[in-house]
This record gives C-alpha cells, sequence and structure tokens, in this order.
C-alpha cells in the first residue's frame, strides 16, 4: 500500500528579492526586539566606517529625528553611481535591494571591512516603511528613496508622504564634496510590540568606534526629545585611550598601558573567482591590542573585528588569552621566589584578574558565527594573536627597562592564584551536608563553582570518555558533572536498602543532598536543574529509562517541580564545503538526509560521508557545548510525570516478572517490521 503524497512542487515557496528579509528579519539582524532595531542602525554606520578605515572619510554624522528616522552622513567616496553590467541597475540601486551585492567581496574597494555578506543595507531598506540615499560623486548629487525596498519617489517628508513607484537614481544636482546620506524609517510591523532604537547603545557604538578608527570624527546629533543634543566623539590615541575609558575610575594602575601591534599569516580554505574551492589561501591579519593591569579585581576583555564589536570574543580572544597564560606562567616559571614549591601555577583567572584589555584585529573576509556578528569564528586567527601576544608580553617581562612593571604584575598574579585557592578551600569545606549526613563529595564529582541554586546546573553523564568532552565544554561556574558507570540499577525490581546500595546511585542521592522518599527536601537541593546526558542510541534511551524511573520513584518532587530535564545530543554533524562552510547538526536519520538535500538542491557541496557521531565521547567540546550544553543553543526536554510514567512502564514491560505482556509485545513488534519491510 502506497501513502498518498500530500508534498508537491506547488507546495514549494521561492521568495524573492528582499522578501526573504521580511519572512525571516530575525536571520538577517539577530532579533525583532530592540537589539534588532538597533543593529539596523549598525549596519548602516558600519558601511560609513568601512570608508573610513579605507582612508576615504574623516567625518561620521549620525542623526536621530525627532520623526523616528535615523540618518548617517559621511565624507567618504559615496557609493558607485554607475551602471552594474550584469543586472542593468546603478550601483546605488543594487546594494541596496540586493542581498549579497557589494564592494567587500575580494575586489578592490576594500582590504578590510566590517560588512562583509553583502545583506546590511539591504536589509535595513527591506525593513524600512521609507528608504533615502543621497550620494555626492563625480561633481553630482544623486538621490533615490524606496519604499518597503520599492524604488520611487516622495513628495514630501517622512514614510507617509505620496509615493510614485519609479525605478532609477536620479540626478539632482552638482557638488564638489563626496560622500554618501542615508536616512530610513524602520517598519514596526517588523519588531515586537515595545521595541525601539536604544539610544544609548548607538552613542556606546559610536564611542567605541572612534576608539578604533582615530583617524575619524563620530558626531550624534539626538533630537529625539526635541531639542537636538550634539555630542562628539573623536580619539587620537586609539585604543589606549579606550583603555583609559574603560579602566574602572576608582582603581589605580599597576602598570601604564601595553601597546602590542603585529602582524601574522594564516592560510584557510577559500574559493577563487569561479567558484572553484582552493586549499591553502595565504591571508594576513594585523593585530592591535592595548591592555594595563589595576590594583582592583574587575577584569574587561573587548574583542573586534575590522571595528565590529564581539560579544561574545572568539578565536581571536581565545588566542589573546592563552598566550597571556602561556608567556604568564613562563615569566613566573624564570623568576625565583616567585612560586613556592608545589604551588599550582596560575590559572587565566589570575592572569586576568584586574586587567582592562582591548583586542583588535584587520582581517580579509572573515568569518562570524552568525549574521549579527557576535563571535569571531576564522579559526587561524588564533594561531596569529597567539604568537603576537606571546612574543611581546616575553619581551616586556625580560626587557631591563619594564622588567620591574613585569615583577609588580607577576606578583600580583602569584597573590590573585594564592586568594583564589584560599577561597576555593574556604568554599568546599563550607559545603552544606548531604543526605549522608556530610560525608565528602564523591571524588568523580566534578562540581561548579557557583554557590546559588537558582543557575546551577548538574549533568548525570554516560560515562568517563564523555565526561572528558564535558568537562572542558562546561561553563565551570554553573554546571557541574557527576560521571556514571553503564547502566544504574533497576529500581522497579529493588527495595530501597538496594537502592542506596548501588554505587551510582548513592552518588547522585549525595550530590543532590536533598535525601530521598518520602524525606525528599526539595528546597535542600544543591543544583537547580538535574539534566540527564546520555548518548543518542539505544543503551543510552535505556540509562535514560532508568534514571527517570529513579526520580519518579525516590526523587519524584524533582519532576513535579518541573527541574528534570533529558538533553538531546545530535546524531550527525552536516557541513558544506565553500568560502563560507555551515555546520548543521542533526538528531534523526531521516532529518539528516532531509538536510542534506535541502542543502544540495541550493547549490550546497556537502563533506561526505555525512559524520554519526557514535557517542557523547566522540564530539569535541565545542561541539558538545553548542548543541547539548549551551543554554542559549541546545535542545533539552523537561520530564514529566507523563514521561516517567511511561518510562516505567517501558522497563514493566520488557524488564518485568510478567512474561505474556512482553511476548504480546514482541509479536506485535516483530509483524511491524516485517509489514514495513514489505512496503518498502
Amino acid at each position: 500500500m502506497t501513502a498518498e503524497i500530500l508534498y508537491g512542487a506547488d507546495d514549494l515557496t521561492h521568495l524573492e528579492g528582499l522578501e526573504a528579509v521580511r519572512k525571516r528579519p530575525g536571520m538577517y539582524i539577530g532579533s525583532t526586539d530592540s537589539r534588532g532595531i538597533n543593529h539596523l542602525f549598525t549596519e548602516v554606520v558600519d558601511n560609513s566606517t568601512d570608508e573610513g578605515v579605507a582612508g576615504h572619510a574623516t567625518k561620521i554624522v549620525v542623526t536621530l529625528h525627532a520623526d523616528g528616522s535615523v540618518q548617517v552622513d559621511d565624507d567618504g567616496r559615496g557609493i558607485p553611481t554607475g551602471t552594474h553590467a550584469k543586472s542593468g541597475l546603478s550601483g546605488v540601486e543594487l546594494v541596496l535591494t540586493r542581498l549579497h551585492a557589494g564592494g567587500k567581496f575580494g575586489g578592490s574597494g576594500y582590504k578590510t571591512s566590517g560588512g562583509l555578506h553583502g545583506v546590511g543595507a539591504s536589509a535595513v531598506n527591506a525593513l524600512s516603511h521609507r528608504f533615502d540615499v543621497v550620494v555626492l560623486r563625480e561633481g553630482k548629487k544623486h538621490e533615490m528613496s524606496f519604499a518597503h525596498g520599492v524604488p520611487g519617489t516622495f513628495d514630501g517628508p517622512g514614510p507617509n508622504a505620496a509615493f510614485t513607484r519609479e525605478s532609477g537614481l536620479r540626478v539632482t544636482g552638482r557638488t564638489k564634496r563626496t560622500g554618501t546620506s542615508i536616512r530610513y524609517w524602520y517598519d514596526a510591523r517588523y519588531f515586537e510590540n515595545g521595541a525601539k532604537l536604544d539610544v544609548e547603545a548607538v552613542r556606546a557604538k559610536l564611542r567605541n568606534t572612534a576608539f578604533l578608527v582615530p583617524g575619524v570624527t563620530y558626531t550624534l546629533r539626538d533630537a529625539t526629545e526635541g531639542a537636538i543634543v550634539e555630542e562628539t566623539f573623536h580619539y587620537p590615541g586609539g585604543l589606549s585611550d579606550m583603555v583609559d575609558f574603560l579602566a574602572p575610575s576608582d582603581e589605580k594602575p599597576v602598570t601604564g598601558t601595553l601597546l602590542i601591534n603585529g602582524t601574522g599569516v594564516y592560510h584557510e580554505n577559500a574559493a577563487d573567482e569561479n567558484g572553484v574551492m582552493r586549499s591553502k589561501v595565504e591571508r594576513q591579519a594585523e593585530v592591535e591590542i592595548a591592555l594595563r593591569w589595576g590594583t582592583g579585581y574587575e577584569r574587561t576583555v573587548e574583542c573586534f573585528t575590522n571595528t565590529i564589536r564581539n560579544v561574545h570574543g572568539g578565536t581571536h580572544r581565545r588566542g589573546f588569552e592563552r598566550a597571556m597564560v602561556k608567556a604568564v606562567q613562563e615569566a613566573i616559571g624564570r623568576s625565583r621566589g616567585l612560586l613556592k614549591p608545589k604551588e599550582d601555577p596560575p590559572t587565566l583567572e589570575d592572569v586576568l584578574e584586574g586587567m582592562t584589555a582591548v583586542v583588535h584585529v584587520r582581517i580579509p573576509e572573515p568569518q562570524f558565527t552568525s549574521q549579527t556578528k557576535d563571535e569571531l569564528s576564522t579559526a587561524g586567527i588564533t594561531k596569529v594573536t597567539l604568537g603576537v601576544v606571546e612574543k611581546h608580553i616575553k619581551a616586556w617581562t625580560e626587557d631591563r627597562r619594564t622588567k620591574a612593571e613585569a615583577k609588580t604584575v607577576l606578583q600580583k598574579v602569584v597573590d590573585a592564584s594564592r586568594v583564589r585557592l584560599t577561597q576555593k578551600q574556604q568554599k568546599d569545606a563550607a559545603r552544606r551536608k548531604t543526605a549522608l549526613e556530610g560525608a565528602a563529595m564523591p571524588a568523580k564529582l566534578v562540581d561548579c563553582r557557583s554557590t546559588g541554586v537558582a543557575r546551577s546546573e548538574l549533568f548525570l553523564v554516560e560515562g568517563d570518555s564523555a565526561l572528558g568532552s564535558a568537562r572542558m565544554a562546561r561553563v565551570s561556574e554553573y554546571q557541574a558533572l557527576l560521571p556514571l558507570r553503564g547502566k544504574i540499577l533497576n529500581v522497579q525490581k529493588a527495595g530501597l536498602a538496594d537502592t542506596l546500595r548501588n554505587v551510582e546511585i548513592a552518588s547522585i542521592v549525595q550530590v543532590l543532598g536533598a535525601g530521598t522518599g518520602r524525606t525528599f527536601d526539595l528546597p535542600a537541593m544543591r543544583y537547580g536543574r538535574v539534566i540527564l546526558m546520555a548518548d543518542a542510541d539505544v543503551d543510552g534511551s535505556h540509562i535514560r529509562t532508568l534514571l527517570i524511573t529513579l526520580f519518579a520513584k525516590y526523587m519524584r518532587p524533582v519532576i513535579e517541580d518541573g527541574r528534570l530535564y533529558a538533553a538531546m545530543p545530535p546524531l550527525h554533524k552536516v557541513v558544506t564545503k565553500g568560502r563560507n562552510p555551515e555546520t548543521h547538526f542533526t538528531f534523526t536519520q531521516r532529518e539528516m538526509e532531509q538536510t542534506v538535500a535541502r542543502l544540495e538542491k541550493a547549490g550546497k557541496t556537502i563533506v561526505k560521508p555525512v559524520p554519526r557521531f557514535k557517542g557523547l565521547g566522540e564530539m569535541d567540546a565545542d561541539e558538545l557545548w553548542e548543541t547539548t550544553m549551551n543554554p542559549a543553543t541546545r535542545s533539552v526536554r523537561r520530564i514529566t510525570m507523563h514521561d516517567a510514567e511511561a518510562a516505567e512502564a517501558a522497563l514493566e514491560l520488557l524488564m518485568g516478572e510478567k512474561v505474556e505482556p512482553r511476548r504480546a509485545w514482541l509479536v506485535e513488534s516483530a509483524a511491524r517490521v516485517d509489514q514495513s519491510a514489505i512496503d518498502v
């Protein structure tokens, strides 16, 4: 019997032009709340900043009008106005109405730039009621307007003026100046109720960029409250000025500001002008860092790529941190008397204590984890940054002119390490008593540092191999790990005494610290959530079922209060080839096949064979964090009492004493398998 096909070509949708942006705005601007509205501004001002970085603009003026519109003016070269041979459109209309169009795809327009995907300005146009652009170039003043991305003209100011659809760029006057002016009114329909432009975020963006591009003066003209308030940002000292600004005002510097500059070469796979992949393409990176230590305890490390702030850091931050730890540890090792015998070397936490640092890299064609560029993912930058920083810090600690200053910092780091270890010992000693009346925690527990319960998580991890990856992936501040060896005791068949004699179950009860059965005290539980992290296979399902049954029988309030979860690790990793490789994790064979088919239909080349994870231990730390442990991106399932009842029923059916129900289930299942084989 053949199933009726309900999915055909007529069910497919092709989104033309800017319609894709309107359909899924969050995909292009990160979110549809106030952050998304601010991201529109960021995309426009970054294009002007790229002109400044290239040496063609010295002034950028941002005006926040009382009617809610945003205007960005620069004195750069102006968007090209000539006719694009392939599309037949003017350069202005091309970059504002076509996704992935611009001058930053390897041409001679820009050496490095913040906007690389050719999506920013066109996405802003797509999500705006009205969008006006004025280009001063080659002695002429050019103008063009758009209503919801459609070119035309307005008969007056504001988005409510009468609009006439009209194609083409208009020459409206003569000028001796050059530059670009963009003014847009974003369309509130594409954003959440109450979302609005955050003026303070705009101010912070302009201030940060002025630090990073000392040759450009930024002016903010805020008319949102009626009267115009003007503020200018210009910092000739660059990153040194930025460190002074970011450092806490109530602390004294331990050192002067260290300026680290250097270049390095890295290699990556990239496509040539014909789209053919070439391996080991050479890229050059410029690294610029400013840092200093203060007497306080707070640490601030801000990261940027091509003037774009990377909120979550990325590969350049990893290189910086690894270099700092390595160089400082080696310098301490060379200095006699700083570290006592058998004392542990300082960690990253100790090295960064009291530090204020800015890390800025300039690279061609950087890769980010998303369109919002919050995290740099270009792999080769880690090694480049590490090499530049390590070389400079080593020279700083050995140079006769700076050796005394460096030794002061090394002593501060060692002192921070000792204080941290002392506090840890005090914290460990003050741990609340557990179900075993204050007995020491199991040696295999990898505890978190947080003393607060609400945010903390305990992962019950299947096996020691998975523990290794999880240990590197976790956030030690609030994620604890307890590895389990194999399958725990089936508590449906055992009494309480036998249950608590089981080593794995006793460890779980002891670590949770809230008791068992009728005396279980939920407020005494040491973690806010318990997450069952088992392999995505049959054995993993069996382990989850046994654990759910344990909680249902002896720690039921954990389930009733919604604090028991099951992690859902992926089965496959689908990776595409190309200039901007994509990674997709899938959770079933069918989902993997559908994902591969969809990507291949979109013209993507898939790395084959598609890898299948045999278990959690097969995943590296970054993969395990992204898919299974990161609260922002992971998939977990909250266990309910319905799930607990289903788990108990499955165990009773498959492992219970009654043979007849199991025999009937096996016969029925075998028939289903046979029938499926016939249908196939």
